[in-house]
């Protein structure tokens, strides 16, 4: 990410100074015009920079204000080589010294400095605050107090800044960086307070103060006294700055990773603001987990294995291979292995929103037939428990594997709404004459259902499904795009239901008409309704919330 966060004090003598400032250097671009015998420019760059980590003060600090600097405006000495990460996977490197290696970002950084702890303030002094503009930069700060018993109402003012040019990034960063910032925040504070606590019993200095006389003669010579007292001092972390170097580094890299920029033909869809949404939820309570896993480590460990399991199951198809053992790899592959008709009812489950339990002995192979399955459906009705040693309900989960010697609940087994795909090793024998990828040699499949509706008239996806898996001349990958254009079809499909008959709240008659309009009426009518309805669960939030906002929207204009 090209940005960079800095550490600023504000000082009771000198004003606003920055302490701590953390940058990303890029690897030079190789130069295809550089002869053999020529020197390369990444060791000539490495050397450069050598010397301007260990002169950085010299670069952009005069004498003059080397000389203005107290105790309390300075981190590392000038003659400090300051702080180098390298990033293995991108060859990024991460510095840190008191100030920017360059004299432009010195004066950016500077003026970011004076702003956040001067006149961007928000209320109450404390808190997040985006100012800035196009030539100076943009600017997120971060300000808090740090308690110190020798400072004028014991508490000295710090701001952590992030500047970049890039205000879109920016601000969408901005949930990510208040997280992370509070945490470093909240580290310095309480250190600060331990020591803090501390110093007032060995030596109460509100009494002391309030008991001593006012002189104004000597009044400049104890602020003087009582100013120079640097961050080191009010926390007593002896690795104070290279805490905080490791700290503004991964937030800079994390920062720069979290968001990428990715082509797309036309508007998102639904599965992509979908795994967005998941993502950021995923985030939040990683977050709100790691910051109660004091208070209840049990219950973060749990949340963070659900939260695994739904990532797992919705990996991509590479990942199919990183399964051990035998494994399911497309559609068109479990219908060999199944039969046709086994196919057409697990299938027309999956599609209806009924539960799948797949129980048996071998977890990768569960989790293949889950990864291929779950092409079916939109990714917002995908809930997965890969793998379980007890049941779990089907408000939790629409794709359950189970361990052998789970039994199935009975209200569960005479349902209609689930089905069970039971996997034994009966036919282990003829391992030795069949091949190990040979999943109908290895495992036998006993599909079971209380279902006594027809699962061959729809719905119309299904069907059109089957006669693109059962033509051979058509390779896995054209199945798969056929099955991407299917289900964009009926999204588009759900989403004029949607808002038609949630929205609008319009009436069954008017509803009916628009069922035949869709082409969802006809032989399958029954199924090809409720895969409408099921499907209404996987809408985005983004695009419910576009929907009910555009409404509200357009009944206040014409009142306007």
């Amino acid at each position: 990410m090209n940005a960079l966060v800095a550490l600023c004090h504000f000082c009771e003598l000198h004003g606003p100074r920055t302490l701590f400032c953390t940058e990303a250097v890029h690897p030079p671009s190789p130069d295809p015009s550089s002869q053999a015998g020529a020197p390369v420019p990444g060791d000539r760059d490495r050397d450069g920079d050598r010397e301007g980590e260990g002169l950085t003060m010299r670069a952009n600090s005069s004498a003059t204000q080397r000389g203005e600097m107290c105790e309390g405006c300075r981190s590392l000495p000038a003659s400090h080589p300051g702080f180098v990460s390298i990033d293995d996977e991108t060859g990024i490197r991460f510095l840190s010294h008191q100030h920017p290696r360059q004299s432009q970002l010195f004066s950016v950084v500077r003026q970011a400095c004076v702003r956040s702890l001067s006149c961007e303030v928000c209320p109450g002094r404390e808190g997040p605050i985006f100012f800035g503009d196009e030539q100076h930069g943009f600017v997120f700060s971060h300000t808090f107090f740090i308690k110190d018993s020798l400072a004028r109402g014991f508490q000295r003012w710090y701001s952590i800044v992030m500047v970049a040019m890039d205000r879109i990034y920016l601000i969408n960063s901005w949930p990510f960086l208040l997280r992370h910032l509070k945490l470093t925040i909240h580290c310095l504070q309480s250190t600060a307070l331990k020591v803090f606590d501390i110093e007032q019993g060995v030596c109460p200095q509100r009494a002391m103060r309030m008991n001593s006389v006012f002189s104004p003669a000597v009044f400049p010579h104890q602020r003087s006294g009582n100013a120079a007292r640097s961050l080191t001092s009010l926390t007593q972390h002896p690795n104070l700055w290279a805490s905080l170097h490791s700290s503004f580094s991964w937030l800079l890299k994390a920062c720069g990773s979290r968001l990428t920029e990715k082509l797309l033909e036309g508007a998102p869809t639904e599965d992509t603001l979908v795994l967005i949404e998941r993502q950021t939820e995923e985030q939040e309570e990683e977050m709100s987990c790691w910051e109660g896993a004091e208070g209840g480590g049990s219950k973060s460990q749990r949340h963070q294995t659900e939260s695994n399991y739904g990532h797992d199951f919705l990996c991509d198809d590479s990942k199919l291979d990183e399964l051990p053992g035998p494994k399911f790899r497309s559609l068109r592959h479990l219908r060999q292995v199944l039969g046709a008709t086994d196919f057409r009812q697990l299938a027309w489950h999956v599609l209806m929103g009924n539960q799948v339990i797949w129980r048996g002995a071998d977890p990768g192979l569960i989790q293949s037939a889950f990864t291929v399955l779950k092409s079916l459906l939109p990714v917002g009705c995908v809930r997965s428990v890969p793998y379980s040693s007890q049941y779990e309900e089907a408000y939790k989960c629409n794709f359950l594997g189970l361990s052998p010697n789970v039994a199935v609940p009975a209200h569960v087994s005479s349902s209609e709404f689930s089905v069970l795909v039971d996997v034994s090793s009966e036919r282990s024998c003829q391992v030795s004459a069949a091949g190990e990828d040979d999943i109908g040699a290895l495992h036998q499949f006993t599909l079971s259902s209380a279902n006594t509706q027809p699962t061959d008239r729809g719905p119309a996806l299904l069907n059109k499904l089957e006669v693109a898996l059962s033509n051979e001349n058509l390779s896995v990958d054209v199945v798969s795009h056929c099955l991407l254009c299917l289900k964009e079809e009926w999204m588009n499909k759900v989403k004029v239901l949607f808002k038609f008959s949630k929205v609008d709240g319009r009436g069954r008659e008017d509803t009916q008409k628009v069922l035949a309009l869709l082409g969802a009426t006809g032989p399958g009518e029954e199924d090809n309704v409720r895969l409408l309805k099921y499907w209404m669960t996987g809408l985005s939030k983004t695009y419910k919330s576009h929907l009910m906002t555009a409404v509200r929207g357009g009944e206040r204009s014409p009142s306007q």
